[in-house]
């Protein structure tokens, strides 16, 4: 291992820690290096406060001078609601920059480096360029897409089901994953489910750690069923959106948003269209999405080429029954050849159950609407 990849790996780690803090901004960490000493480390903490070089180079005060930044993602190069970093970079008297990835937005990628190297400051890049991308996979696709990163999560037996014939469900999984779900929630800026699952649970969807933070709560509704006085409606503990279709119940619109509820009416005369959904989320800032829906939900999203991560948490247990509901129902393929890959997987263990992480393989290319 080199001295750039071990200062790099310290940035990313503190990058990383700041996860489910600085949406819509990406994750990024920064480390000064002068003599082979560490005078400077820093981190993106929150939308609109100083990026992570700002940070590092304000700790390192006159040492930066001559010395070498390190940093996981390129440097801004434009005028936001902080100065760009590249022009604080070149301020400061650095003589060398070592960054993992630039910036993956096409209209400003290479700016950074460009504002360094003509400065007269050496630039190395790629270096822990693989972590430093999937460190920041939410931000790279809503960067270029507007549209949310989506992971689709479930818990699940060893044969893929969610809840015994009789729908009971509780507990699949053990509280060691149950907990690390919340930690998931934290790191996405909203949830979704369909009115199936709400009615059935009269589900919380918060997030229930210390300091965690309540993702924004998406309902699936298409006549607008969800009744007032379920805690999505009531706790007031995150905001509730419901997406309804040309079906709904005008009285009850009222009702819902003199509460607070936004309610969006999608173009669809029968089922809520999903493609829509991850486009109106898009629109309005979401850059992530958790699904914890049923089987025919997720089965939607899945068949829309929409979920860009599957997380399942697997029970050791085995339920069986043909009518035992699994986590993805819907139509299904019809030929193995059809089948949906999934890549760079893990499998690790959490308490007495396994988390699996995946990423879809679509066959074809996504819808590009």
């Amino acid at each position: 291992m080199t001295n750039h990849e071990v200062y790099m790996d310290l940035a990313l780690d503190n990058a990383r820690a700041m996860k489910g803090q600085t949406d819509p901004n990406p994750l990024v960490g920064s480390v000064i290096v002068n003599d082979n000493r560490i005078v400077g480390v820093g981190t993106h903490l929150k939308a609109g406060e100083p990026h992570a070089e700002i940070h590092a180079l304000r700790m390192a005060g006159e040492l930066a001078k001559g010395g070498t930044i390190y940093v996981t993602l390129e440097p801004c190069s434009h005028h936001g609601r902080t100065g760009p970093c590249a022009e604080a970079i070149v301020k400061a008297g650095i003589k060398k920059a070592v960054i993992a990835t630039l910036d993956p937005n096409p209209l400003v990628a290479g700016n950074g480096v460009k504002i360094l190297k003509d400065a007269g400051i050496e630039v190395i890049t790629g270096v822990r360029q693989a972590e430093a991308w999937k460190m920041n996979e939410v931000f790279n696709k809503f960067i270029v897409e507007k549209k949310p990163f989506i992971t689709l999560k479930a818990g699940i037996t060893l044969d893929g089901k969610v809840a015994s014939h009789s729908y009971n469900s509780k507990w699949i999984t053990s509280e060691e994953a149950r907990h690390d779900v919340h930690h998931l929630r934290n790191e996405n800026m909203a949830i979704l489910v369909g009115i199936n699952t709400a009615l059935k649970d009269n589900p919380a969807l918060t997030t229930r750690i210390p300091n965690g933070r309540n993702p924004i709560r998406v309902v699936l509704d298409s006549t607008l069923k969800l009744p007032l006085d379920y805690q999505l409606v009531t706790d007031n503990e995150a905001e509730t959106w419901i997406f309804t279709s040309r079906r709904f119940d005008e009285q009850k619109k009222q009702q819902l948003e003199e509460i607070g509820i936004k309610v969006f009416v999608t173009k669809s005369q029968e089922h809520v269209d999903p493609v829509e959904v991850v486009e109106v989320l898009g629109e309005n800032g979401v850059s992530s999405l958790i699904i914890e829906g049923g089987g025919n939900v997720n089965a939607s999203f899945l068949e829309h080429k929409l979920i860009d991560k599957v997380v399942l948490y697997i029970a050791p247990k085995l339920i069986g029954g043909k009518d035992a509901p699994t986590f993805l129902e819907g139509a299904g393929i019809e030929l193995m050849k059809d089948a949906i890959e999934l890549t760079d997987t893990q499998m690790l263990p959490v308490g007495k159950d396994f988390k699996f992480i995946g990423y879809p393989k679509y066959n074809e290319p996504r819808d590009a609407s």
